[in-house]
């Protein structure tokens, strides 16, 4: 069994928060003390869809001048 250091309301706000849809618990940090685990967590919320379209533009650009250096280079 794992004990989370947390108060009881801020165990609720964090489930009630995972539940709604784009949200996540991401850990952030693990480190090691006298035999336990301590790991600091991070309430996430996702990417919008224009904020993914535009990811996706700039690594489909960054590619094709990847593409375009290895091909002048050879």
């Amino acid at each position: 069994t794992k004990k989370l250091l947390l108060k009881k309301d801020d165990i609720k706000h964090l489930i009630v928060k995972v539940e709604q849809k784009g949200y996540t618990l991401v850990p952030l940090n693990l480190h090691w003390k006298n035999g336990y685990v301590k790991c600091d967590i991070a309430l996430a919320k996702g990417k919008a869809e224009h904020d993914k379209r535009d990811t996706i533009k700039d690594r489909e650009g960054k590619r094709e001048v990847e593409r375009a250096m290895k091909s002048r280079n050879r």
